[in-house]
């Protein structure tokens, strides 16, 4: 049985029946389309014991989740469709900035990730670094800034290896230390696997697409 459910409401354990698995990772259903998929492809939220829905990006509040597809658009129809109080069973007020809370949440999950691998060493910023890491074989994402224009983005193209965007220059070049980043290029390794996770989040979650930055 599929579930939206992982905690059982008011438990503090987990009583509820385990989700279905798929080849990377537990399933579980978006409550406004009914679409099954990967966590990582979802949204956690859940209900504060003042029935004031929470974003939980981490995945770590204690509580019943409540998941929903990684979209703005699709946060907008479940608060107009009122589908996180029908799947909760219970009233739920809804914060009038939740849409820009989780962004903003998004973005500080991708910028601190982004901290913790330059601080590790992970991180090769600017075109001539980042090209020299990938040309030595040892690159597990590149980061392109989802402001640069697809011919900037392309200079580093080609290459048969994982991209990400989803921060602006100015994001990224602030979570490493510097004015702007338009490329980035991570080692391969955990450091690089969450980025990517959590760069894919906040631009499914903006709309980001490869055609946002021409010009």
């Amino acid at each position: 049985m599929l579930i939206a459910a992982d905690i059982a409401p008011g438990s503090g354990r987990n009583e509820a029946p385990a989700p279905e698995t798929a080849a990377d990772g537990p399933v579980r259903r978006c409550v406004v389309s009914g679409k099954t998929g990967p966590r990582d492809s979802f949204l956690r939220f859940v209900v504060a014991p003042d029935g004031t829905l929470t974003p939980d990006i981490e995945g770590k509040l204690p509580g019943r989740g409540l998941w929903l597809t990684v979209s703005r658009a699709a946060l907008d129809e479940a608060v107009a469709k009122n589908a996180f109080a029908k799947a909760a069973r219970a009233a739920v007020k809804t914060p009038p900035d939740l849409a820009d809370r989780v962004d903003r949440l998004l973005v500080k999950r991708a910028l601190e990730g982004l901290s913790l691998a330059k601080r590790a060493g992970a991180v090769a910023a600017g075109f001539v670094k980042a090209k020299a890491l990938i040309d030595k074989g040892g690159a597990g994402l590149v980061v392109e800034a989802l402001d640069a224009s697809r011919a900037e983005r392309a200079r580093l193209g080609g290459r048969d290896i994982a991209t990400a965007s989803g921060l602006s220059a100015e994001e990224m070049g602030a979570a490493l230390g510097r004015d702007n980043a338009v490329h980035v290029a991570l080692r391969d390794g955990p450091m690089a696997a969450r980025v990517g996770t959590d760069l894919t989040r906040l631009a499914a979650f903006r709309g980001a697409d490869e055609g946002k930055g021409d010009r």
